[in-house]
């Protein structure tokens, strides 16, 4: 990222009919803090965008209708961002910018799985542009750092110049209050997992499928122009709560780029749990 104070402002689309279940990314690097497992050949299948499963109070889509309606809000939109008929942008391709959405109902679903139709492009060429979008899954709206819950960031710009990583980025974090993100090194030192993800001024649409099932976070791209969902990231052993808060965040610092969301689409996994799981107050999981 190009400046500091990023995680304040980062950001999180898509569902598409008729698409089939894909295989789930294989292994990713072990990250002893949070005692994760890392699974290879199990396999992942994506939903394919059913509207029965559809939950519009967790959804951003085109109208855009109740966002930051003052009669019923199901989203509130912060700073810089900018609500059109076609999009929503988080910042425009204007130096220190900070905008956000966030959704105004806690969601309480156990299983879930979010499509995320965005699109980051400027007129900066390679390496003079920043700084990303993050989506969110937190406790609290609008609390920057150290926050409890789930945080997938899409980094567009490398803070640290010895990094082996290619950017853009994309990077799970996920935090119990207790971790601050490292921006002098694109957070390596709190990531779960990562993949490099080249989804910056393309002249297709692009796509963000993020999928939370039974403790195994599972995430894909779909960049393409393909139709088809991509292996990012898929680890198990994770542990969120219910009654947590969705919203998208991007900024820019000295360098910049548009930031938009397209839309969000939230659908709920019919998934059976046994009756000790059901047995448990999944509001007051700790995140880890």
């Amino acid at each position: 990222m190009a400046a500091e104070g990023w995680i304040w402002r980062w950001g999180w689309g898509r569902r598409c009919l008729g698409r089939p279940g894909l295989l789930g990314p294989g292994p990713g690097p072990t990250t002893p803090l949070f005692l994760l497992l890392l699974l290879g050949s199990v396999t992942a299948d994506i939903t394919d965008g059913n509207s029965e499963h559809l939950k519009r109070e967790h959804s951003l889509i085109k109208p855009y209708q109740g966002v930051g309606s003052s009669s019923m809000p199901l989203w509130d939109f912060q700073g810089s961002t900018m609500l059109t008929s076609q999009y929503v942008r988080l910042t425009p391709d204007e130096r220190s910018k900070e905008g956000s959405i966030w959704n105004h109902q806690p969601c309480f679903l156990k299983d879930w799985e979010m499509h995320v139709h965005f699109k980051v492009h400027g007129t900066g060429k390679k390496n003079l542009h920043g700084d990303g979008i993050a989506l969110w899954y937190t406790r609290d709206r609008l609390v920057p750092d150290n926050f409890h819950g789930l945080a997938i960031f899409l980094d567009t710009y490398p803070n640290d110049e010895t990094t082996e990583r290619v950017f853009p980025y994309i990077s799970v974090m996920v935090n119990n209050g207790s971790l601050s993100y490292d921006h002098s090194k694109d957070g390596r030192w709190t990531e779960l997992a990562g993949c490099t993800a080249d989804f910056r001024n393309r002249d297709h649409d692009t796509f963000l499928a993020v999928r939370y099932s039974r403790g195994r976070l599972t995430v894909m791209t779909d960049l393409e122009d393909k139709n088809e969902w991509k292996n990012c990231i898929d680890i198990t052993g994770v542990r969120l709560p219910t009654g947590y808060y969705f919203g998208a965040s991007a900024g820019t610092g000295d360098l910049s780029d548009n930031h938009d969301i397209i839309s969000m689409k939230l659908f709920q996994l019919m998934v059976e749990h046994t009756p000790d799981e059901e047995s448990i107050d999944w509001t007051k999981i700790e995140p880890s």
